[in-house]
């Protein structure tokens, strides 16, 4: 896969560039303890390589060596207490490298990948300390080329670049985000079965989480929401540590990752087994908006569409339950960004490497692009009634609500690929009371 990636970025870099990516350096917890390792998305879309302290080169150029690794050498010392490292031999072996160097030669050997190149692609921010090489190298060049009139005179973030050929999945990628949403999917599921009224938001986070790992996961895409009663009114409430009450609703939005893909759900659900008739008003708009979005989505319609669809719908919805008072006509009232009391954010995003995947969904004169087969985005509509929130009737007061659903564009139409998890009012009381299974 990370080979035809990595053709497809030489096609669009163009005649004279050289390309250099670093991994992201390890980020401390504690004292002398780390995070677990999470790679630069865009290294790992690019070379499959999943250690810190390394570069790729991509210099298509060069005569023998278009695709260069400086990576961590092999040390018994250190991999006693963090694990093993690739090495060098296995850098060219297994992930196809052409020349692999020690990191710790990076400064020595690239001068030798840069001395043709007019330019430069780099993208500034993610690693500081390989920031300030590149700087140095790319003021030192351009000042040579003042003098001699040849060299590297311009530098190019190639995030662009990624961001556009990420938004299309080919089929590796397509099948680890299945891998992904299935296991999302079974997380979801396995909480809606054990709740009850009396467990701690921590619990179901505890269980969810642990289905993940349970079924091959890396671990949770992003830090797992689970917001009973008022906290689902709070958009990414993560500190999960109240106690589900009778009578509430609880929001959970969660994730898998598998092999670096990222699945996103939510889900919102009585923790009684039993949807009030206010929760059930609330619910039932947000489901309604939610099926008609997804029905929409089709190559070539705009990526906008959704969101405009969304806008539309649930203005509807906060009139019919007297949100929102018809003083205006709907297409005013959305003008004026009236339904940003109860819906705060656009429809959803895209999802890959990255949770909300860096995605570029706009054209360069600003229109939005079209939906094509391979991009996947999520669909999650909401109505968020906070306590305390001036006229509006007390019964819907503290009540959020959220749906969303992981939704692969196909040539005839979609796929949600989360469909798995109940969503329909009869079907989600069923399932928590144990009445299916």
């Amino acid at each position: 896969m990370h080979k035809q990636i990595r053709e497809a970025f030489i096609e669009k870099m163009g005649p004279g560039g050289v390309a250099i990516f670093a991994s992201n350096p390890p980020a401390r917890w504690n004292h002398d303890t780390e995070y677990i390792y999470r790679p630069d998305p865009n290294f790992y879309y690019l070379t499959g390589f999943e250690e810190p302290e390394s570069i790729c080169v991509i210099a298509p150029e060069h005569p023998e060596h278009q695709y260069v690794l400086f990576v961590r050498p092999k040390n018994k010392q250190a991999e006693i207490w963090n694990g093993k490292r690739v090495g060098i031999r296995d850098a060219q072996r297994r992930y196809g490298a052409h020349k692999a160097y020690p990191i710790e030669k990076f400064d020595e050997k690239i001068g030798e990948y840069l001395q043709d190149a007019e330019r430069l692609y780099y993208t500034l921010g993610s690693n500081e300390d390989v920031d300030t090489k590149i700087l140095d190298r790319f003021t030192r060049a351009v000042k040579s080329k003042v003098r001699g009139g040849k060299g590297i005179d311009t530098l190019v973030d190639p995030s662009p670049i990624l961001s556009e050929m990420r938004l299309i999945k080919n089929e590796t990628e397509l099948e680890r985000m299945r891998m992904a949403t299935e296991i999302t999917v079974a997380g979801h599921v396995a909480a809606m079965k054990a709740v009850r009224p009396g467990l701690y938001e921590y619990q179901l986070e505890s269980l969810v989480e642990s289905t993940f790992r349970m079924n091959g996961a890396g671990g949770a895409a992003f830090p797992t929401i689970v917001a009973s009663g008022g906290n689902a009114t709070t958009l990414h409430y993560t500190t999960n540590d109240c106690k589900l009450k009778d009578g509430n609703l609880v929001l959970l939005d969660a994730g898998a990752e598998y092999n670096r893909y990222c699945g996103d759900v939510t889900r919102t659900f009585p923790a009684n087994g039993t949807f009030t008739e206010a929760q059930r008003e609330i619910y039932q708009i947000v489901l309604d908006a939610h099926y008609a979005i997804i029905d929409g989505i089709r190559p070539g319609v705009s990526i906008d569409e959704p969101h405009q669809k969304s806008l539309e719908l649930l203005t509807e919805g906060m009139l019919s339950l007297g949100l929102l008072k018809k003083k205006k006509k709907i297409a005013k009232l959305i003008e004026d960004g009236a339904y940003r009391k109860f819906y705060m954010y656009r429809i959803g995003h895209m999802i890959g490497l990255d949770v909300h995947d860096v995605n570029c969904v706009r054209e360069a004169n600003g229109d939005y692009k079209t939906f094509q087969p391979g991009m996947i985005i999520t669909i999650e509509p909401g109505l968020y009634v906070a306590e305390g929130t001036k006229g509006v009737s007390p019964k819907y007061l503290g009540i959020g609500v959220r749906i969303e659903d992981d939704i692969l564009v196909t040539e005839s139409g979609n796929e949600n690929l989360t469909s798995g998890v109940p969503k329909e009012i009869e079907e989600v009381e069923a399932l928590i009371r144990g009445e299916n299974s």
